[in-house]
This record gives C-alpha cells, sequence and structure tokens, in this order.
C-alpha cells in the first residue's frame, strides 16, 4: 500500500538531511521532490498544488530553516497537512434504534458485494443484528455470491428469485427487517462499468423511496484519478455520507486517498486491504499519513493483534511470562499467532522503524523461513521443547534435523537463537507497551524475533564479488558439507 509515495517522500525527505547548512533555495529543492512524488502517486493535481502551497509557506519559514533538524520539521509539517488533507474522519455508523438502512452504491468491479458482507460482519461484532439485501438484479451471479458470503458470515440475506424491480426488493426487505426483529439492513444495489443516467436514476429512487440512513460509495483504489471523479458524480447525485476504498493491498498508488476528500469534501469511512472478509478497516487519517511517510501504524497492529489473536491462549502466555517462564512451545504459538495478521513483510511495516527492514526482504523468503522455524520445533519432543539446552545432544539433534528436514546446525543456530529471545521475552514481562515495542525493535534487528533477517544478511553479502581464493575455500566447505550430509544418511 502506497510503495511508490511512500518512496517518493522518503527520497525527497533523504536529500535534506547531512547537508550542513538550509537555504530557502534547497528546501525548494526538496519539495519540488516532494510535490514530485504526490502527482506520480495519482494525486489530483489541484489537490497537490493547494497542499504544496500550505507545506511551502510553513517549511521555508525562519523557525525551520534555523531549527537543529530541518528535515524532521519537514516530515511534521507534510505529516499534518495529510492529515489535514484525509480528515477528519466520523468513524459512527449513527444506527438509529430502529432498523437502520445503510445503502452501498458503486461501480461495477468495485468490490461492492464483499464490501457488503465486510460490513456486516463488522456491525455483527459491535453487537448489532444486520441484514444483507441483494439488490444487484444486473449482474448474474450477484445474488448468489451475497447468500454465500452471508451463510459464510451466519447474517441473513434477502433475496427475490427473479424479481425485476430493485425498488421493491428493498423496501419488501425493510419490512421483512422489522418483522425478524433486524436492526441494520445493509443494501447491495447495482453498479455498471461506467456513470450513466440509467444507474443514477435506480439509485435515486431507491434514495427516495426507502430514504436510507447512511449512503456508501465503494470504490476500487486502483482506479487513481477515475475513483475521484466517479466519486464527485455520485456525490452530486445522492450526496454520499462516506467512502469505502477497497484494494488497498493491491498496487494502489495512493493517489485517491488523498485526493478523494479533499475533491468531494466526503470523508472516506472505510478501507478494504484484503480478500478475506475480516479485511475492512476503519479509516484514520493520522495513522495513514504516518504509513504514508514510512513511520508505521502501532495502533492498527494492535488493533488487529486483539482481533485476530487467541486472546484466552495470550492471557495464558501472558501469566507464563510474569512467572518467568517462556518455552519453545511459546514461541512455537508465538508463530502461529503471527501468521494470522498476514504477511510478515506487511506486519514489519507496521512497525515504527522496521519499514526499511521489511523492504529487504521477500514475502517468499520469509514465510519460508517462518515455516522451516515451525517445523523444526515440531519434530522435537515435549520435554525438548521445554528444555531444549539441557535435553539435546548431538544425536537427538540429528534426529531432529532429520525430522525437520533441515541440517543439524540450523537445530542448534535455533537453540541458540532462542536463548536470547528467552531472556528478553522475560525482561519484557515486566515493560509497557512502549517498552515492549522497543525491545520487539531490538529483536526484529538482531534477527532473534524476525528469523528473515538472516536471509537478509545473506542476501547483503552475496553482491560481493568473491576472489579466487575465496571461491575456491567456498568450494571446499561445500564439498565439506556434503560429504557430512552424506555420512549422517548412512549412519540413519
Amino acid at each position: 500500500m502506497f510503495e511508490s509515495l511512500q518512496d517518493g517522500l522518503t527520497s525527497a525527505i533523504r536529500t535534506l538531511r547531512g547537508r550542513g547548512k538550509l537555504t530557502e533555495l534547497n528546501m525548494r529543492d526538496g519539495l519540488r521532490l516532494v510535490q514530485q512524488a504526490l502527482l506520480e502517486a495519482d494525486v489530483s493535481f489541484l489537490v497537490v498544488k493547494e497542499f504544496m502551497s500550505r507545506v511551502t509557506e510553513e517549511a521555508i519559514g525562519e523557525r525551520v530553516l534555523k531549527s537543529l533538524d530541518p528535515s524532521q520539521q519537514l516530515v511534521a509539517i507534510v505529516h499534518r497537512e495529510l492529515i489535514e488533507l484525509m480528515g477528519p474522519v466520523d468513524h459512527s455508523l449513527h444506527l438509529a434504534s430502529d432498523v437502520s438502512v445503510l445503502m452501498l452504491c458503486g461501480l461495477q468491479g468495485s468490490g461492492k458485494t464483499t464490501t457488503c458482507a465486510k460490513l456486516g460482519r463488522l456491525i455483527k461484532q459491535r453487537s448489532r443484528r444486520p441484514m444483507l439485501v441483494a439488490a444487484d438484479l444486473q449482474r448474474p451471479a450477484a445474488i448468489e455470491q451475497l447468500v454465500i458470503l452471508g451463510q459464510n458470515l451466519a447474517i441473513p440475506v434477502y433475496h427475490e428469485p427473479g424479481a425485476t424491480n430493485p425498488v421493491a426488493v428493498c423496501r419488501n426487505a425493510v419490512q421483512k427487517a422489522r418483522s425478524d426483529d433486524v436492526d441494520v439492513l445493509i443494501l447491495d444495489t447495482a453498479g455498471r462499468l461506467h456513470v450513466d443516467d440509467e444507474l443514477m436514476e435506480q439509485l435515486a429512487k431507491i434514495d427516495r423511496r426507502v430514504e436510507p440512513d447512511q449512503v456508501y460509495f465503494v470504490v476500487d483504489a486502483m482506479t487513481g484519478q477515475d475513483a475521484v471523479n466517479s466519486a464527485k458524480a455520485f456525490n452530486e447525485a445522492l450526496e454520499l455520507d462516506g467512502v469505502i476504498l477497497t484494494k488497498l493491498d493491491g498496487d494502489a498508488r495512493g493517489g485517491a486517498a488523498i485526493s478523494v476528500k479533499a475533491v468531494t469534501g466526503v470523508p472516506i469511512k472505510f478501507i478494504g486491504t484484503g480478500e478475506h472478509l475480516d479485511a475492512l478497516e476503519e479509516f484514520h487519517p493520522e495513522r495513514m499519513a504516518g504509513r504514508i511517510l514510512g513511520m508505521g501504524d502501532i495502533l492498527s497492529l494492535v488493533a488487529q493483534a486483539q482481533q485476530k489473536f487467541d486472546q484466552e491462549e495470550m492471557a495464558q502466555q501472558e501469566a507464563r511470562l510474569r512467572k518467568g517462564e517462556f518455552t519453545l512451545d511459546d514461541f512455537r504459538k508465538m508463530l502461529t499467532q503471527a501468521n494470522r495478521l498476514g504477511p510478515l513483510n506487511k506486519v514489519m511495516g507496521l512497525i515504527p522503524g522496521m519499514g526499511n527492514l521489511a523492504d529487504t526482504l521477500g514475502d517468499a523468503d520469509a514465510e519460508k523461513e517462518m515455516k522451516r522455524l515451525a517445523g523444526i520445533v515440531d519434530s522435537m519432543t515435549p520435554d525438548e521443547r521445554r528444555n531444549p539446552n539441557r535435553v539435546i545432544d548431538q544425536s537427538r539433534r540429528r534426529r531432529i534435523a532429520a525430522g525437520a528436514g533441515v541440517a543439524p546446525h540450523e537445530v542448534n543456530d535455533l537453540v541458540k537463537q532462542f536463548d536470547g529471545m528467552a531472556d528478553l521475552m522475560k525482561q519484557m514481562s515486566g515493560m509497557g507497551m512502549r517498552g515492549r515495542m522497543q525491545a520487539v525493535q531490538q529483536l526484529t534487528k538482531s534477527g532473534a524475533l524476525n528469523p528473515g533477517a538472516r536471509l537478509a544478511k545473506q542476501k547483503k553479502g552475496t553482491g560481493k564479488r568473491m576472489t579466487a581464493k575465496e571461491r575456491a575455500k567456498a568450494k571446499r566447505q561445500r564439498e565439506k558439507e556434503s560429504r557430512r550430509r552424506k555420512r549422517e544418511t548412512r549412519e540413519k
């Protein structure tokens, strides 16, 4: 998400660092790079123009140029202006005590039907009783798709097979909701490949006859400026209450997220960050600005952890840590919990200071390394997991390695890493959230908590040209390792 924009802004700010003295001239050079990064990310030209006018006015002031760290002052200014540009956002859905009707509209292919189900799941988590309404009678598979999604979430779906009038379907759904004690109705309306009069007239009729409490426009972030233009058209026809930006986990350049509020005046309420039904988040301008500037988003990471982690298991681990207990079993459970948050690179990008390290790792390599470690632990007996240093001798190391499909020295490496991690985890048991995050950063940088760091170090060294002597030595080591493995295979 926002990789190109993040890279551009980081590069622009980096040009100002390390200079003996900043002047108005070289500050303007840096600001031009900021402007270029925004335009390349597909942010509206008028929005960029107004944004840069405000940033420049502050950035070339005497207070910034004469500060101890002008580049950090520029980061603070850009961060503050990004928040102003994308916010404020009222996250309340303004649900009534009676039946509240939420209407979703948008172009075909924006992910509207899936978003309808995601929103239903979110509302159900808030102890409300939602019902989904299949009012998209244009797309052949829309009704069937919504019914299947509703079954997966245990949320009722109202649909009328063979119906041709979406207004009647929506009005009948309201009556059904009242009789079935449903308090939130979510309408999945029809879309088109582009904005046209027929589509707008149909949506306007539903708006007049059903009078939804909230109207949300669902838009694909990957459509760039077209997303902003279509949002503007829908807002003029329906008076939108919010925008839901989907597919932000793809190749979105981020321009739509930054432009849509400034151009339409309609706030982004939610963002879709994946295909799974739990991948819908509230949009927080201050958190998004932090992600764009590579400052991480620890609050979103904590919120995801609270939703996706087994809270009972986490409480048990917490109690064990407070007693000074941490075993390879606990480490294995940590790996399982971490996998629930998604790809390792994505998680690391949310941790302040870890974004650059995340960029050095490939998703496939990092995930492969995580599975390798889990496989080694799974090949151990319960006693070996509890007391690895005392129990695991050379023969057991070979047996574990054979079971995990790795070399014996890799088992030894894990045990050594675990020693350092166990000490740090015990220290963390008495820390607050801030102290724990600092400890996590230390662990990740050292490679104790981040199995991909070892891969990053390997990759860093592969770019160096080896001498003939070094190549010969490396060849002898490979041959020696090969003979050792063959010997171990014969012994087994």
